[in-house]
Protein backbone atom coordinates (compact mmCIF):
# COMPACT_ATOMS: atom_id res chain seq x y z
CA UNK A 1 0.00 0.00 0.00
CA UNK A 2 1.33 3.11 -0.86
CA UNK A 3 2.18 5.96 1.55
CA UNK A 4 -0.50 8.28 0.08
CA UNK A 5 -2.88 5.65 -0.30
CA UNK A 6 -2.47 4.91 3.44
CA UNK A 7 -2.41 8.23 4.59
CA UNK A 8 -5.95 8.58 2.72
CA UNK A 9 -7.07 5.42 4.89
CA UNK A 10 -6.68 7.09 8.21
CA UNK A 11 -8.18 10.16 7.23
CA UNK A 12 -11.81 8.39 6.33
CA UNK A 13 -10.98 5.65 9.28
CA UNK A 14 -11.00 8.61 11.44
CA UNK A 15 -14.00 10.51 10.08
CA UNK A 16 -15.58 7.34 10.03
CA UNK A 17 -15.18 6.95 13.44
CA UNK A 18 -16.01 10.73 14.61
CA UNK A 19 -19.62 10.27 12.86
CA UNK A 20 -19.81 6.55 14.47
CA UNK A 21 -19.20 7.53 18.18
CA UNK A 22 -20.92 10.68 17.94
CA UNK A 23 -24.27 10.83 19.87
CA UNK A 24 -27.06 11.35 17.89
CA UNK A 25 -29.19 14.77 17.30
CA UNK A 26 -31.79 13.63 19.56
CA UNK A 27 -29.50 12.04 22.34
CA UNK A 28 -27.80 16.21 21.86
CA UNK A 29 -30.69 17.52 22.62
CA UNK A 30 -32.00 15.35 24.99
CA UNK A 31 -28.71 15.55 26.97
CA UNK A 32 -28.81 19.54 27.04
CA UNK A 33 -32.26 20.01 27.17
CA UNK A 34 -32.21 17.70 30.21
CA UNK A 35 -29.11 19.17 31.84
CA UNK A 36 -31.57 22.66 31.29
CA UNK A 37 -34.46 21.02 33.47
CA UNK A 38 -32.29 20.09 36.16
CA UNK A 39 -30.91 23.70 36.87
CA UNK A 40 -34.36 24.99 37.03
CA UNK A 41 -35.98 22.11 39.52
CA UNK A 42 -32.62 22.46 41.52
CA UNK A 43 -34.06 24.35 44.61
CA UNK A 44 -30.94 26.55 45.27
CA UNK A 45 -31.34 27.95 41.90
CA UNK A 46 -35.45 28.82 42.04
CA UNK A 47 -36.82 31.94 43.11
CA UNK A 48 -36.69 35.71 41.60
CA UNK A 49 -34.14 36.79 44.32
CA UNK A 50 -31.78 33.30 42.73
CA UNK A 51 -32.13 34.55 38.63
CA UNK A 52 -28.44 35.92 38.60
CA UNK A 53 -27.53 32.06 39.86
CA UNK A 54 -29.35 30.66 37.97
CA UNK A 55 -29.00 32.40 34.36
CA UNK A 56 -25.37 31.70 34.72
CA UNK A 57 -26.04 28.00 35.36
CA UNK A 58 -28.39 27.98 32.23
CA UNK A 59 -25.81 29.58 30.25
CA UNK A 60 -23.16 27.63 30.56
CA UNK A 61 -25.39 24.53 29.77
CA UNK A 62 -27.12 26.07 26.75
CA UNK A 63 -23.32 27.04 25.50
CA UNK A 64 -22.32 23.30 25.47
CA UNK A 65 -24.97 22.08 22.64
CA UNK A 66 -25.73 25.75 20.90
CA UNK A 67 -23.34 27.37 18.29
CA UNK A 68 -23.74 30.85 18.91
CA UNK A 69 -20.99 32.11 16.17
CA UNK A 70 -23.01 30.15 13.88
CA UNK A 71 -26.66 31.48 15.18
CA UNK A 72 -25.16 35.17 14.52
CA UNK A 73 -23.97 34.49 11.23
CA UNK A 74 -26.88 33.09 9.88
CA UNK A 75 -28.94 36.06 11.93
CA UNK A 76 -26.87 38.94 10.14
CA UNK A 77 -27.40 37.16 6.93
CA UNK A 78 -25.73 39.59 3.69
CA UNK A 79 -24.05 41.50 6.38
CA UNK A 80 -22.00 39.26 8.25
CA UNK A 81 -19.53 39.30 5.38
CA UNK A 82 -19.08 43.48 5.47
CA UNK A 83 -18.25 43.20 9.46
CA UNK A 84 -14.94 43.40 10.86
CA UNK A 85 -12.87 40.90 12.83
CA UNK A 86 -13.60 43.13 15.70
CA UNK A 87 -17.34 43.78 14.51
CA UNK A 88 -17.93 40.08 14.09
CA UNK A 89 -16.70 39.43 18.01
CA UNK A 90 -19.28 42.18 19.39
CA UNK A 91 -21.79 41.17 17.50
CA UNK A 92 -21.51 37.20 18.50
CA UNK A 93 -21.10 38.53 22.28
CA UNK A 94 -24.53 40.65 21.93
CA UNK A 95 -26.26 38.09 20.19
CA UNK A 96 -25.58 35.40 22.26
CA UNK A 97 -26.76 37.15 25.26
CA UNK A 98 -29.52 37.84 23.50
CA UNK A 99 -30.07 34.82 22.63
CA UNK A 100 -29.49 33.12 26.09
CA UNK A 101 -32.19 35.63 27.75
CA UNK A 102 -34.74 34.65 25.09
CA UNK A 103 -34.19 30.83 25.51
CA UNK A 104 -34.14 30.86 28.86
CA UNK A 105 -37.15 32.92 29.78
CA UNK A 106 -39.20 30.24 27.63
CA UNK A 107 -37.99 26.97 29.23
CA UNK A 108 -38.33 29.02 32.54
CA UNK A 109 -41.84 29.22 31.47
CA UNK A 110 -42.31 25.13 31.09
CA UNK A 111 -40.35 24.15 34.17
CA UNK A 112 -42.86 21.46 35.81
CA UNK A 113 -44.47 20.55 32.14
CA UNK A 114 -43.94 16.91 30.47
CA UNK A 115 -41.28 17.23 27.68
CA UNK A 116 -41.16 14.44 24.62
CA UNK A 117 -38.43 14.34 21.94
CA UNK A 118 -40.87 12.64 18.95
CA UNK A 119 -38.63 12.92 15.71
CA UNK A 120 -35.55 12.92 14.16
CA UNK A 121 -34.31 13.75 10.90
CA UNK A 122 -31.38 13.31 9.46
CA UNK A 123 -30.55 15.40 5.85
CA UNK A 124 -26.90 14.55 4.05
CA UNK A 125 -25.38 13.44 7.58
CA UNK A 126 -24.66 16.61 8.36
CA UNK A 127 -27.83 18.48 9.09
CA UNK A 128 -30.60 17.51 11.36
CA UNK A 129 -33.92 18.53 12.62
CA UNK A 130 -35.16 17.30 16.06
CA UNK A 131 -38.86 17.71 17.31
CA UNK A 132 -40.27 18.36 20.92
CA UNK A 133 -43.15 18.95 22.33
CA UNK A 134 -43.95 20.30 26.11
CA UNK A 135 -47.37 19.34 27.14
CA UNK A 136 -48.51 22.26 29.38
CA UNK A 137 -50.95 21.20 32.68
CA UNK A 138 -53.91 21.93 31.00
CA UNK A 139 -52.58 19.65 28.00
CA UNK A 140 -52.06 22.13 25.48
CA UNK A 141 -49.03 21.01 22.93
CA UNK A 142 -46.28 24.27 22.66
CA UNK A 143 -44.00 22.49 19.92
CA UNK A 144 -39.99 23.42 20.06
CA UNK A 145 -37.80 22.16 17.12
CA UNK A 146 -33.90 22.02 17.14
CA UNK A 147 -32.04 22.61 13.85
CA UNK A 148 -28.73 21.26 14.26
CA UNK A 149 -25.20 20.56 12.19
CA UNK A 150 -22.52 18.20 12.56
CA UNK A 151 -19.38 20.16 12.73
CA UNK A 152 -17.13 16.95 12.41
CA UNK A 153 -17.50 16.09 16.07
CA UNK A 154 -20.46 16.57 17.62
CA UNK A 155 -24.05 18.34 16.63
CA UNK A 156 -24.69 22.24 17.37
CA UNK A 157 -27.61 23.64 17.53
CA UNK A 158 -28.25 26.86 14.90
CA UNK A 159 -31.55 27.65 15.61
CA UNK A 160 -34.54 26.95 17.08
CA UNK A 161 -38.25 27.46 16.31
CA UNK A 162 -40.79 28.17 18.94
CA UNK A 163 -44.33 27.17 18.01
CA UNK A 164 -43.16 27.18 14.55
CA UNK A 165 -41.30 30.38 14.66
CA UNK A 166 -37.81 30.66 13.68
CA UNK A 167 -35.75 32.45 16.06
CA UNK A 168 -33.07 33.31 13.76
CA UNK A 169 -35.05 33.87 11.06
CA UNK A 170 -37.10 36.76 13.52
CA UNK A 171 -33.93 37.86 14.56
CA UNK A 172 -32.56 38.57 11.03
CA UNK A 173 -35.91 39.98 9.73
CA UNK A 174 -35.53 42.93 12.63
CA UNK A 175 -31.97 43.18 12.46
CA UNK A 176 -32.02 43.63 8.43
CA UNK A 177 -34.48 46.39 8.62
CA UNK A 178 -32.76 48.34 10.84
CA UNK A 179 -29.61 47.86 8.83
CA UNK A 180 -31.20 49.26 6.11
CA UNK A 181 -33.24 52.16 7.65
CA UNK A 182 -30.78 53.55 9.70
CA UNK A 183 -27.06 51.21 9.90
CA UNK A 184 -25.00 48.12 11.76
CA UNK A 185 -24.32 51.13 14.06
CA UNK A 186 -27.34 51.40 14.86
CA UNK A 187 -28.12 48.34 15.33
CA UNK A 188 -25.39 47.89 17.88
CA UNK A 189 -26.36 50.60 19.56
CA UNK A 190 -30.20 49.41 19.91
CA UNK A 191 -28.47 45.97 21.55
CA UNK A 192 -26.58 47.24 23.92
CA UNK A 193 -29.45 49.32 25.11
CA UNK A 194 -31.73 46.46 25.37
CA UNK A 195 -29.18 44.51 27.01
CA UNK A 196 -28.18 47.43 29.62
CA UNK A 197 -32.84 47.36 29.80
CA UNK A 198 -32.66 43.69 30.84
CA UNK A 199 -29.46 43.73 33.21
CA UNK A 200 -31.79 46.34 35.35
CA UNK A 201 -35.19 44.48 35.31
CA UNK A 202 -32.95 41.29 36.57
CA UNK A 203 -32.17 43.38 39.46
Amino acid sequence: MSKKLLISFFILFFIYSVSYTAITPKEQIKKGVDSVISILKDPKYKGKERIHQRRAALRAEIGKFFDFDEMSKRALGIYWKERTPQEKKEFVELFKDLLERSYAEKIESYTDEEILYTDEFIENSKYATVKTKIITKERKDIPIDYRLYFNGKEWKVYDVLIEGVSLVSNYRSQFNKIIRVHSYQELIKRMKAKQLEERIRER
